[in-house]
């Protein structure tokens, strides 16, 4: 075969493989949209994971075959394209890059670095969670800050508790699970003040759905040199989260201390997928019309409903059932609805993630029979 009916040909094969095993109703298999990602007739709403299921994009699954050329290679030099290509996105230098698998795989680093040797962790209490609990493990001590009234960070009480012990205070913006934001017009001064005590942590992973416009990144205070690491993912906006790839963007010096802690490395065909989404302007923007549409769509059905919910910045919706979730999770499921787990102490909340239409009106159909 030459180079491209090879390629050809393992594209088809791979889909119409991976369709006849997994499926057995790979005959209903659709392409959908510019990403032609898979839609089978009967599978369960996947509505837990705030996932993107319109990636990847045709073009990074080009990209991906042909990283197949490459995959009996060491990924160490690819690497250092990604970064290089990061680092011109982010207006910053390629050694404050330490890419990661995934940007999960950054906040554990982070968590090892900073939590190896005890001491105090400063968060808002619900977030999410993988820093904080590899920090746990390994001897630091997290100083739980419940949100306010209108489940975003208490900025002022976090504040507060910062002390000689605290080693590091995590933000997560937009928080998850909730899909608040911290106001824009002061979010830049806390980080900054905070950053002259101690180390901060801004988890940017939902960045990307951010509505308010001009809202600043705290990748403008590590330009700076401030004491703020920022982490960023390809699993989002970009859809890429099973392929595991995010990075983190800090001083040099900062960068150097986590990334000898990073010990789940990316892979080739990830980077290769990577590069092309930095260059894929139409699926992002694809990416963010969907989820606005998929947004619009659950705030009518809540609306309906009377239920409650947050106002999201995210590509996933926080509204409360006045139900115990673990119950909803269960009557959900057994209507092929997968919802988010558990967030504790909002035992009765529950978080939606956009989606598919034909997902998400399976959600309604299901949670207006379960209320």
């Amino acid at each position: 075969m030459n180079q491209i009916n090879r390629r050809n040909w393992l594209r088809m094969a791979g889909i119409a493989g991976s369709a006849a095993l997994v499926n057995p109703l790979a005959a209903q298999v659709e392409l959908n949209g510019p990403s032609g990602f898979l839609s089978y007739a009967g599978e369960k709403a996947r509505l837990s994971s705030n996932e993107n299921p319109f990636g990847p994009s045709e073009k990074v699954r080009q990209a991906i075959i042909a990283g197949f050329e490459e995959g009996c290679r060491y990924p160490f030099g690819k690497v250092r394209e990604l970064m290089e290509a990061l680092a011109a996105k982010e207006g910053v230098t390629s050694d404050q890059i330490v890419v990661t698998g995934g940007s999960t795989e950054g906040l554990k680093a982070t968590g090892l670095t900073y939590g190896v040797h005890g001491g105090e962790i400063i968060s808002p209490d619900p977030t999410y969670l993988s820093l904080l609990s590899y920090a746990e493990q390994f001897g630091a001590y997290i100083n739980r800050v419940p949100l306010n009234d209108e489940l975003e960070h208490d900025l002022d009480e976090m504040e507060k508790r910062v002390s000689h012990q605290t080693k590091l205070v995590f933000v997560c913006n937009p928080n998850n699970p909730t899909g608040t934001i911290l106001p824009a017009d002061n979010v830049r001064d806390f980080c900054l003040s905070l950053s002259e005590r101690t180390m901060v942590f801004s988890d940017e992973a939902y960045g990307d759905f951010i509505t308010e416009r001009a809202y600043p990144s705290m990748v403008e205070l590590v330009k700076q040199g401030a004491n703020v690491i920022v982490s960023r993912t390809f699993s989002k906006v970009y859809g890429l989260a099973g392929l595991r790839i995010g990075y983190l963007i800090a001083r040099p010096d900062i960068a150097a201390r986590i990334r000898p802690n990073v010990m789940a490395n990316t892979n080739m065909l990830a980077i290769y997928a990577a590069l092309a989404a930095l260059q894929d302007a139409d699926f992002y923007k694809f990416s963010l019309k969907k989820n606005a549409e998929g947004k619009a769509y659950i705030y009518n059905v809540l609306d309906e409903l009377g239920l409650k919910y947050v106002p999201s910045h995210t590509n996933f919706v926080f509204f409360h059932t006045g139900k115990p979730i673990r119950e909803l999770i269960d009557k959900m499921s057994a209507k092929d609805v997968n919802i988010g787990r558990p967030f504790p102490p909002l035992t009765d909340w529950c978080r939606i993630s956009t989606g598919r239409m034909e997902d998400l009106e399976k959600f309604a159909f299901a949670l207006k029979q379960v209320l």
